[in-house]
């Protein structure tokens, strides 16, 4: 009997490790119904980054490439914290962002007709080319780049993955 109390705390020592090594669980904001983390991109060609969730905050960047992709990482009643490409993040006004299927190429990279890297390259694609972004399977994605149609590394899209497994 002396073990038993030993034993009780060596399984929830265990389960409890288990349960911080599982992937991190997309939870549903109770103010927009949406998971959180997701990405959307700006609506407007000019849209503020704020210090805080409301207009008497400080503009700490001024955005200027609508469709860029974001990740939602936060929200309160109509703002929405945000992380760009760069890795900053700021408050946005709810108004200033749609969903999307949009992609940020981070890395040049080669579009290529199927997703192997030893299929037949189509066109390079520079970093910072606003992509269309289609399906991901297996760290592959199907995208369009102006007139061009192929398929891309996941890991050189940011807008691609939220680090979620989603």
């Amino acid at each position: 009997m002396k073990w038993a109390p030993l034993l009780v705390s060596a399984a929830f020592f265990v389960g409890g490790a288990a349960i911080a090594q599982a992937p991190e669980l997309v939870k549903i904001s109770r103010f927009s119904g949406k998971p959180v983390p997701r990405f959307e991109t700006l609506k407007y060609a000019m849209v503020n980054g704020r210090a805080g969730p409301s207009k008497d905050y400080p503009v700490l960047w001024e955005y200027q490439r609508q469709g860029l992709p974001v990740l939602v990482i936060k929200e309160s009643d109509t703002w929405r914290r945000v992380r760009d490409p760069s890795g900053a993040e700021v408050w946005m006004h709810e108004r200033m962002l749609e969903s999307g299927h949009k992609a940020w190429v981070q890395t040049p990279t080669v579009l290529r007709m199927e997703p192997a890297s030893s299929a037949v390259p189509v066109v390079d694609v520079g970093r910072g080319v606003l992509v269309d972004l289609g399906p991901c399977e297996a760290g592959w994605c199907e995208i369009r780049a102006k007139d061009y149609r192929g398929y891309a590394p996941q890991a050189t899209l940011w807008g691609a993955d939220t680090g979620t497994g989603q």
